[in-house]
C-alpha cells in the first residue's frame, strides 16, 4: 500500500473513531476529555514538507470541526501542532543520520524515551491551545489548568495503548548520507 493511500486511510480511521466513538463516550468527568485524532500529523514521515504538514493539519481539524461544529477550534490547534513539529522533531533526533534512519515517528525507531517526550510536547501544546480556545469563553484559571493536565493524561494514556495495541511496522529511509 502506498504511503498516500495509508495515510489517508488514517486520517479517516481517526476521524471516525473520535467523531463517534471518542466524543459519544459520557464524560468520565467535566475536565477529562479524549482526544486522539491529532496523533495522525504525529505519526506523518519525516519527511513531510513544511506546508504540506500545515495542510494536512487543517485538513484534519476541519474535518473534526465539522463533526463536533466546533468552528475552527480544532483547526487551529492542528496547525499549530503541525507548525512546531519539525522543531521538536530536529530538537529529538540524532544529529548524525547514519544512527537515524527511519522514515515516520514510532517508539521502536526513535526508542520509547524520545518517542514519549515527543508526543507530550505536542500533546500538551496541543491542549493547552485547545482548551484556552474553549476557556475564553467561561472559566477560571484553576480549572483551565486542571482541565488542561487532566485532558493531557487521557489523551498520553490512549496513544501509548495505541502505540501498544498496534505496533507499526518500520520503515528505513533509503537514501541517508
Amino acid at each position: 500500500m502506498s504511503d498516500l493511500i495509508r495515510n489517508i486511510f488514517r486520517l479517516i480511521i481517526f476521524i471516525l473513531v473520535q467523531a463517534f466513538v471518542l466524543n459519544k463516550i459520557p464524560h468520565l468527568h467535566r475536565f477529562i476529555v479524549p482526544y486522539l485524532y491529532y496523533l495522525f500529523i504525529l505519526w506523518l514521515p519525516f519527511s513531510t514538507p513544511r506546508f504540506a504538514l500545515l495542510a494536512i493539519g487543517f485538513v484534519t481539524g476541519l474535518a473534526l470541526d465539522y463533526f463536533t461544529m466546533t468552528p475552527g477550534l480544532h483547526t487551529a490547534a492542528c496547525v499549530l501542532i503541525a507548525y512546531v513539529r519539525p522543531f521538536i522533531i530536529n530538537v529529538l533526533t540524532p544529529k548524525e543520520f547514519t544512527e537515524f534512519n527511519y522514515r515516520e515517528p514510532s517508539p521502536r525507531g526513535m526508542g520509547w524515551a524520545p518517542y514519549t517526550v515527543y508526543v507530550l510536547i505536542l500533546t500538551l501544546l496541543h491542549h493547552t491551545y485547545l482548551v484556552f480556545l474553549e476557556w475564553l469563553d467561561f472559566g477560571t484559571f484553576l480549572s483551565f489548568l486542571i482541565k488542561v493536565i487532566s485532558t493531557t493524561a487521557i489523551s498520553m494514556l490512549l496513544i501509548l495503548t495505541v502505540e501498544l495495541l498496534f505496533p507499526r511496522r518500520l520503515k528505513y529511509r533509503t537514501n541517508t548520507v
